[in-house]
């Protein structure tokens, strides 16, 4: 008897292995070193890496703290690196793992920023987002963690394309930010990005207001990077094949363009139980809301 297969059982045996490709991919660009990706910013003596070269440290002291960046510049894509941050009494630390179009925070960059902020022991850290176009940001916003970031490695990665930016956290999606339909100024589209990461001394701000300082006396403070993985499209002057989007690759592709259901629900318990602050329900700082707060991250 000739044995039938049925269309969705054909559909799902390609989805496992389209998935699988991806995985292995990822996989791949992860196992790369340091050198083939980045390179030192400052203070390289603050940098180590593990033996086997596959996990890299970024210390912080009274002296300096430390950063690296992509020998690369990019234009959308998704972009995602382990970490495990500083444990203990880490107040007043930043680290910060971002993308910006320039080496230096010049007056008309485009930036995506993750930055985590330091707490007094036992007290929760929470991961700042922020989005600039032209030199301007104030789009914070704060989640705290559903987990205690400093006990393992866990994914934060940034999806990139020219429809929304999607923020995640082991792949739950804390932030949607929507492109709209029409010429604006707040979606950065246009710039190619270098991918940051660096620890850093704000307590002038980052916990409490800048009412928690930086105890020195636990010194160094020190954050934890493996896995880096990147599918993007790589900028190469002067005629980069991204120049203008595509849909030759799946980060630009429909399903990359809204969340799935799944991402929704998960979405939906974030809004719901870890939001801290959102600049968009900030209506003493912000009396006439920004226009992009009105794009619904649902569509």
């Amino acid at each position: 008897m000739e044995r039938k297969v049925s269309p969705m059982a054909t559909l799902l045996f390609i989805t496992v292995l389209i998935a699988a490709y991806y995985f292995s991919e990822s996989q791949a660009q992860s196992n790369s070193s340091f050198q083939d990706n980045f390179s030192i910013m400052w203070s390289e003596n603050h940098f180590k890496t593990s033996p086997d070269g596959q996990i890299w440290y970024l210390s912080l002291d009274n002296d300096t703290g430390c950063g690296f960046q992509t020998k690369q510049r990019y234009r959308f894509g998704w972009f995602s690196m382990k970490l495990k941050l500083v444990g203990g009494d880490s107040a007043g630390v930043v680290t910060a793992y971002y993308m910006c179009s320039e080496n230096g925070a010049g007056p008309t960059r485009d930036e995506l920023d993750i930055e985590f902020l330091g707490n007094r022991t036992g007290q929760p850290y929470l991961i700042q987002t922020n989005v600039y176009k032209n030199g301007t940001g104030n789009r914070e916003m704060r989640h705290q963690l559903w987990f205690d970031p400093t006990e393992d490695f866990h994914s934060y990665s940034i999806l990139w394309n020219s429809h929304q930016i999607l923020f995640f956290v082991d792949q739950v999606p804390i932030r949607v930010f929507k492109n709209a339909d029409y010429a604006n100024n707040f979606f950065p589209n246009e710039k190619p990005m270098y991918l940051f990461s660096s620890i850093w001394d704000a307590d002038n701000w980052a916990t409490r207001g800048g009412l928690e300082k930086t105890n020195w006396t636990n010194a160094p403070f020190v954050s934890s990077y493996k896995d880096f993985s990147v599918d993007a499209c790589q900028w190469e002057d002067p005629y980069p094949p991204c120049v203008s989007t595509t849909t030759n690759n799946w980060w630009d592709q429909y399903a990359a363009w809204h969340l799935s259901d799944q991402q929704k629900t998960d979405f939906a318990w974030v809004e719901r139980n870890l939001v801290i602050y959102d600049y968009c329900q900030d209506t003493k700082r912000f009396p006439t809301l920004p226009e992009e707060c009105s794009l619904s991250p649902w569509d």
